[in-house]
């Protein structure tokens, strides 16, 4: 079993992972890129069903 120390170091840096992801998703949208596929994964996004949106 883990240290209390180590599962909170394991918690920020999965914290600070997803924040990443999420402002990195919102500029490449706002610039109009598509973002990247490991950017989308750890948000728990389908890469093809996000670049599917707006498409019919």
């Amino acid at each position: 079993m883990s240290t209390p120390r180590k599962s909170f170091f394991a918690t920020l840096g999965t914290f600070v992972e997803v924040f990443g992801s999420a402002a990195a998703v919102s500029n490449a949208v706002e610039a109009g890129r598509a973002p990247k596929a490991r950017h989308l994964k750890s948000l728990g996004i389908d890469a093809d069903a996000f670049r599917s949106i707006g498409r019919i």
